[in-house]
């Protein structure tokens, strides 16, 4: 799981003879109510069947040692849009819960419940009930904003599930 990237992939499936024109991508981040937006006019140019890799600094939320340090892009519902002209007509959209940090935190509070190959101790047995349940709530909250288009239910079941690891005392939890 990259915390400082996010990865996109033109799988469109274009008709032979038929001209593409003025591709363009729009991201809106979390919390944002603008978009980023990336044309032919960007560096690199986006082109049909791109594949892009985005962080902090070319999503403009990081603006200081581009290149060398990234800061962790946030997790929560990114709308892409993707279009070609005539935009109005020809597009995709799509919500997409990133929730990295939510995933980290889950793994690292994971490793630290060391597991054995035998059947745990009620205490243990308890906890990781307790993570199987944080990871159908985090499982419902992408499905929700990804395949249910219901953003709003997605994001509660995300910060209910957020709230209940939070709960874990977890000393090797990552920061990003």
């Amino acid at each position: 799981m990259n915390s400082w990237g996010l990865t996109i992939h033109d799988t469109s499936i274009y008709a032979d003879g038929m001209a593409i024109t003025c591709p363009t991508l729009q991201i809106l981040l979390p919390g944002f109510t603008q978009a980023v937006t990336f044309d032919e006019d960007s560096v690199p140019p986006l082109e049909p069947n791109f594949i892009r890799h985005f962080t902090a600094c070319n999503l403009g939320v990081q603006t200081s040692n581009c290149g060398t340090e990234y800061d962790c892009l946030p997790d929560g519902i990114y709308v892409i849009k993707y279009s070609v002209s005539p935009h109005d007509y020809i597009y995709v959209e799509y919500n997409h819960l990133r929730m990295v940090k939510a995933w980290k935190k889950y793994q690292s509070v994971l490793c630290e419940l060391e597991l054995d190959t035998c059947s745990p101790k009620a205490e243990k047995s308890a906890k990781l009930k307790e993570l199987m349940l944080i990871k159908g709530y985090l499982e419902a909250a992408k499905a929700k904003v990804e395949f249910c288009h219901k953003p709003n239910k997605g994001m509660e079941l995300y910060q209910y599930a957020v709230s209940l690891l939070d709960k874990f005392d977890c000393l090797g939890c990552p920061t990003c």
